[in-house]
């Protein structure tokens, strides 16, 4: 995970969570979290096909 994460804190993180929302809204996060899973998934199984 901190590979993903690079340098970011605690703090850091809560700050761009919180951002988030205000950008977003509660309604958006839930599909854009679907849609970084799809994503997610496809490039691991992009990675063990080769």
């Amino acid at each position: 995970m901190n590979i993903i994460l690079g340098s970011f804190g605690t703090t850091e993180i809560v700050v761009i969570v919180f951002l988030a929302l205000l950008l977003f809204g509660g309604k958006k996060i839930p599909e854009l979290m679907k849609g970084l899973g799809i994503g997610l998934k496809e490039f691991k199984k992009a990675i063990e096909e080769e």
